[in-house]
């Protein structure tokens, strides 16, 4: 486990400049910013090796953030929605993230699928986050798998029934990887 133990990874994500500022510090022009009254989605390419393209919608009342990976021909994976748990803030134009380590892999109609609790303990106990963080981790996860749950295993349809409709690219055109 101590291998794959990382600090906090946290993201800019600056609606004015039209920039997201990724994990690893590298600039990334974005192709769409929207602002709602419960989120911002952002629409932008990718030149990873598995995906091409990233959608992603901030939602800092849930801590959440939803993605769609487009990935690559061979690279596709079992899920519809990739949630990650966030402590999100907003500053005018300019909104940050910090991720708490624990993800959610969603596949309409399948259970949910919680990822990295042991990377959220492990961090815990190094000093990257607080005990305060991982409790709100953990209170953000058993909310989004209780209502996941509660309606069918559909993220969509628990985020419609709190009033949070998410829309998402009707097409997207991959970035070359590399």
């Amino acid at each position: 486990m101590a291998a794959d133990l990382h600090p906090v990874k946290q993201e800019v994500f600056d609606t004015a400049a039209n920039i997201n500022t990724d994990p690893k510090g590298f600039l990334r022009e974005v192709d769409t910013f929207r602002v709602t009254d419960f989120g911002l989605y952002m629409g932008r390419g990718a030149d990873h090796p598995q995906f091409g393209y990233l959608e992603s919608w901030l939602l800092p009342e849930l801590g959440l953030r939803a993605n769609i990976f487009h990935y690559r021909d061979g690279e596709e994976r079992e899920q519809d929605f990739y949630f990650d748990v966030a402590d999100i803030d907003v500053d005018g134009d300019v909104w940050r993230t910090r991720d708490l380590y624990v993800d959610l892999v969603s596949l309409t109609g399948s259970p949910i699928d919680v990822v990295d609790i042991d990377e959220l303990a492990a961090a815990t106990s190094a000093g990257y986050i607080t005990a305060e963080d991982a409790e709100k981790a953990i209170d953000v996860t058993l909310a989004a798998v209780e209502g996941i749950t509660r309606h069918g295993d559909d993220a969509m349809e628990w985020l419609r029934a709190q009033g949070i409709e998410l829309t998402w690219a009707d097409e997207v055109e991959l970035t070359p990887a590399g």
